[in-house]
């Protein structure tokens, strides 16, 4: 069963696409930063911040809006874009990325930026942030829903384990947990660097509810999310298969582009094979 029309999954699409040529540009401009991982992630994004949220852009404090929580905060531009897209800053603000009192900084800023939740930057932390607010979404009776973005690689932290821990222990259903599972991290393959597999397993044997889904396809992934927002008894990890580097065929897969940026020629070629899109 799918909770998505053929329109919306078009939609979002299109906004995936329009993401990714965003993040291109601003790191071409900002001549650092990370590439894999916000284009792999593209099409997630493209799902919270135009389907799945409860948000206000013009309100980025309502109280009724769900949290998104940025575990794997080098990620950053990949939030930067779907947010300006979305309404919370102007789109040319992008081009400020990781300049000197930009308020897009290489990490999440909570304090610089209205709709961000958290401020991000060492691995391993976002679980522990999401599971203190799902529970205090609890003790306050709210409807509100809690999100985890977090990296495959951070799984390697004992502290993203003991968060889980508690989640299960306290049931939080109300918390729904987002693994980028896109094999690779700055120095490799994550299966050679520290294995951190059978991920559904783990979360299980914590009290979790487990779902696999290709992380690229917008119509699987918001299915993943409707199934997780009815579970009643137990928090949800979402395994998402993305391919670092999506939609640049010169660079899919390949964990050297973790922490490098496009310069000015790779830039044209991959908006050039993206397509235009407005």
């Amino acid at each position: 069963m799918s909770f998505l029309s053929e329109t919306d999954v078009a939609h979002l699409e299109h906004h995936a696409r329009v993401i990714r040529r965003e993040v291109i540009t601003m790191l071409g401009k900002a001549k650092s930063g990370h590439t894999a991982g916000p284009l792999g992630l593209a099409d997630i994004f493209a799902a919270f911040y135009f389907h799945i949220l409860k948000h206000d852009p013009k309100n980025p404090e309502w109280e009724e809006r769900d949290r998104l929580i940025l575990s794997n905060g080098h990620v950053a531009p990949v939030r930067y874009a779907a947010m300006a897209l979305a309404g919370y800053f102007d789109v040319d603000e992008l081009q400020t990325l990781r300049q000197f009192g930009s308020r897009l900084q290489g990490h999440p800023e909570r304090l610089h930026l209205p709709g961000v939740e958290t401020t991000s930057g060492p691995l391993g932390e976002g679980l522990s942030q999401a599971v203190g607010i799902a529970l205090g979404v609890r003790m306050d009776i709210a409807n509100n829903h809690t999100y985890c973005v977090m990296s495959d690689g951070e799984q390697q932290c004992g502290a993203v384990w003991e968060a889980a821990m508690l989640a299960g222990k306290e049931r939080l259903a109300n918390l729904t947990a987002v693994i980028d599972r896109n094999s690779i991290q700055i120095s490799g393959g994550t299966e050679e660097v520290m294995p951190v597999e059978p991920l559904g397993e783990k979360y299980e044997a914590f009290g979790w509810n487990s779902i696999l889904v290709d992380g690229n396809d917008v119509e699987m992934f918001c299915d993943a999310v409707e199934r997780a927002r009815m579970e009643s008894e137990k928090p949800t990890v979402i395994i998402a298969h993305t391919v670092s580097g999506k939609g640049v065929s010169d660079i899919e897969g390949d964990y050297m582009w973790h922490g490098r940026v496009p310069n000015e020629r790779e830039v044209e070629a991959w908006l050039q094979e993206l397509g235009d899109e407005k």
